[in-house]
């Protein structure tokens, strides 16, 4: 049984850039152990099926160790295979996953994303935070993500984290941010937990970031940036409770999966 899948760059407006994930567009679901088994065959930060019901698209995600309850990158990916190789028609498509009911719209040459807005709450700091950062945060959040903010952009792109140490926090998601020079804020993002050191562009994430900043910075319309060299430039807006999180992305690749 042959399947067609399609690589996309999520959050970049060239090749090798944002963040890489693969897309399949099924007819019916799969097993979950073989879809499992499919996203680590892939072994991208994650791959992501759709299956269309009704007038919307049911999407799940999975990373090359588990299944998540939320991806904002392998959305808009998915988004973008079924706008431009599928030729969905409309400027909007309508998504049901474990998460609740998200949406991808077109906006002249972006996909904006529209997610649940996720508020922080302060929190004291994990024991050791600092040493595992290789950088001393300034406020630490949960929101349930950890959420990590430290002084500086420079301090940010300093951060060495020891991988081994943030496994072992109850946090799936370790979410690093700071004030941008140029930009509104800018953030690194870890899940050692589920088999990603470090992510280069984390849509989900922002759903905790930009009620944050927001909130800091006194406006809802804010434009950020995530990542080092394969990083991604977002454009997003807080409306309420919820997040439009806008972004570019690109076709790398397309093949077939043959199963026997």
């Amino acid at each position: 049984m042959p399947l067609d899948f399609h690589q996309i760059d999520a959050f970049a407006t060239g090749l090798f850039a944002g963040n890489p994930a693969m897309v399949y567009r099924l007819d019916h679901w799969l097993d979950d152990d073989l879809m499992q088994r499919i996203a680590a065959e892939h072994n991208l930060s994650e791959t992501a099926f759709v299956v269309r019901e009704g007038a919307g698209w049911r999407i799940r995600w999975f990373t090359p160790s588990a299944e998540v309850p939320l991806c904002g990158h392998a959305t808009l990916a998915a988004a973008h295979v079924l706008f431009q190789v599928y030729g969905e028609p409309g400027q909007r498509l309508d998504f049901v996953c474990r998460s609740g009911a998200l949406a991808v719209a077109r906006e002249g040459e972006r996909l904006v994303l529209d997610f649940p807005a996720q508020p922080a709450r302060p929190i004291a700091a994990p024991e050791g935070l600092a040493d595992m950062l290789g950088q001393t945060p300034v406020a630490v959040l949960d929101a349930p993500q950890l959420l990590v903010v430290l002084e500086s952009e420079e301090a940010l792109r300093a951060c060495a984290p020891d991988m081994a140490a943030l496994k072992r926090l109850p946090w799936g998601l370790v979410i690093v941010t700071a004030k941008g020079r140029e930009l509104d804020f800018v953030s690194r993002c870890f899940a050692p937990t589920i088999g990603i050191d470090e992510d280069p562009v984390t849509g989900s994430a922002h759903c905790i970031l930009v009620p944050y900043w927001a909130e800091r910075l006194g406006r809802t319309a804010l434009e950020a940036s995530q990542g080092g060299a394969r990083g991604g430039r977002l454009w997003c807006r807080l409306e309420g409770e919820r997040v439009k999180i806008g972004g570019h992305a690109v076709i790398v690749a397309s093949g077939r999966l043959h199963l026997a």
